[in-house]
């Protein structure tokens, strides 16, 4: 996709149509907005008086008029912001996205998206790159026909009075970063039938040769000898081995402090039934997607190796599949974890938290100090926040704040949940040193943390479940309903802060 940025005239832009970013309640007093509703002969004048588009967020009004002079464009999107004052760079990303949308609906090739927003202009040019380009990714990929294969095949960015350098470096950025986040998106929506833990490596491979990361994957075999039994337990009722997948990106000069790494872990459950305690067979299909965690350390990584930032980063995912053969295991089963703890299995339906358990003990053992992992973990998060927070807990105060801080930065949201000791009492064992559920129907989200907790020895950590907030039900202006690649920006963002 081509981009290109300008600062100067954004009428006399080469493109199909002009989009243009309206705060409610708006008028076309002056400026911008005068200018173009003199381009449309009054169309936008007449609109906003009739109250027929308000500005509100997600709203849009679609104008054809008769280009005059040097103005090449016929089409005008106005595209609502909402209220001035609740308006971030963020929400650049969902103003382009709205427009990328509506625009592409029409068979519109290529636009220009004057967003009107004053900031760090390469952080506005980065998210409206990034918005343009999730904005165009579908559910669609198998379908042999009414697929959705109209694509704006070039955007343009004004920003008045910036420097066309920061712009231009803001879209490279955020074509990197929109890019990583469909990759994740389209592996989170591959069926179980074709992304295998096999095939997910095999993929994760591709990926480090193309952008320049180091790769290692360990066969169940090598994972035997390491000790790994918490994750192998989860695998032994599947035809499909477990991987796990090992990237590294290592900058040609650090600027982190000596010795820091920091890592990130991902559950790559790429189908679960649930095991033996199995899952009910209504919603099971969505269950693809439980390897959402994993797809988004990979897209993570992926951005690293492109963006090469200056901190050496460390990528963990366990790629597993969870069935209910002859050799599963079974409810009172006692397995032993790469740090020598033993765990009572309770529940098999519980697994994310048991490959996880090696995961990160290996990232720490690798050297990692910070170790945040994501996963779809538990249903109680969805219970308790719903589809709008991913819920975060950790051993480590200033790193929980940065992650919520990034977030915020980026617009993705998060809610810390409480850890401690009494907690962790309601997965101690009788039998085993710790059981993988606590107490029926309470603090199930927790409980889960807590587990993971127990294989992170030294390092400071954070732990993400992204169950509510990695697949959206519904579609909205900006995007298509599906998986969300959640936390890619957030991670990305707390790299760029470590350097």
């Amino acid at each position: 996709m081509k981009s290109q940025a300008i600062t100067g005239n954004f009428q006399e832009a080469n493109v199909d149509a002009l989009a243009v970013g309206i705060f409610k309640d708006e008028r076309t007093n002056n400026g911008a907005l005068k200018d173009l509703d003199k381009l449309t002969g009054g169309q936008i004048a007449s609109v906003l008086k009739a109250e027929e588009f308000n500005g509100e967020a997600g709203d849009t009004a679609y104008f054809v008029f008769e280009p005059k002079g040097k103005i090449k464009a016929s089409r005008l999107l106005l595209v609502g912001a909402g209220e001035r004052n609740d308006f971030k760079t963020a929400d650049v990303s969902i103003l382009a996205g709205t427009a990328t949308r509506s625009l592409r609906k029409r068979n519109i090739k290529s636009f220009a998206l004057m967003p009107r927003f004053e900031g760090n202009d390469d952080e506005i040019a980065s998210t409206a790159m990034a918005g343009v380009l999730t904005s165009q990714f579908e559910l669609d990929k198998y379908k042999t026909k009414d697929r959705n294969d109209k694509r704006i095949d070039n955007f343009v960015l004004c920003v008045e009075g910036a420097k066309e350098k920061d712009l231009k470096n803001g879209l490279e950025r955020g074509e990197i970063i929109g890019e990583a986040m469909n990759f994740t998106r389209d592996l989170a929506n591959e069926p179980p039938n074709v992304l295998t833990p096999t095939e997910m490596a095999n993929r994760a491979q591709k990926m480090a040769k193309e952008v320049g990361l180091k790769c290692e994957i360990f066969d169940e075999a090598k994972m035997e000898k390491m000790g790994m039994g918490s994750l192998l337990s989860v695998s032994r009722g599947s035809d499909q081995p477990a991987k796990l997948i090992v990237l590294r990106y290592e900058p040609k000069k650090s600027t982190g402090k000596k010795g820091e790494l920091l890592s990130f872990v991902g559950k790559g459950i790429t189908f679960d039934t649930g095991g033996i305690s199995i899952k009910p067979s209504e919603g099971m299909d969505a269950m693809k997607y439980d390897m959402s965690g994993g797809a988004s350390v990979l897209g993570t990584m992926r951005a690293i190796g492109l963006l090469q930032p200056t901190v050496p980063v460390l990528g963990v995912v366990a790629a597993v599949e969870n069935m209910p053969d002859g050799n599963a295991s079974r409810p009172s089963d006692v397995v032993t974890a790469m740090n020598g703890k033993t765990i009572e299995i309770l529940n098999t339906d519980a697994e994310g938290r048991l490959i996880l358990a090696d995961a990160v003990a290996y990232a720490e053992k690798q050297g990692a100090t910070r170790i945040v992992d994501m996963a779809t973990l538990t249903g109680a998060v969805i219970i308790a926040l719903g589809d709008l927070n991913t819920g975060i807990m950790g051993n480590d105060q200033d790193l929980v704040d940065d992650i919520i801080e990034c977030g915020k930065e980026v617009g993705e949201n998060f809610w810390q949940l409480p850890l401690g000791k009494e907690y962790s009492k309601g997965i101690k064992s009788d039998i085993a040193d710790i059981k993988n559920i606590g107490p029926a129907r309470k603090a199930g989200t927790i409980m889960g943390a807590v587990f993971i907790q127990e294989f992170v020895k030294d390092a400071k950590w954070a732990h993400l479940d992204i169950a509510g907030t990695a697949w959206a039900d519904d579609a909205k202006p900006h995007r298509s309903k599906g998986p969300t690649a959640v936390a890619i920006r957030t991670l990305l963002k707390l790299v760029e802060k470590s350097q």
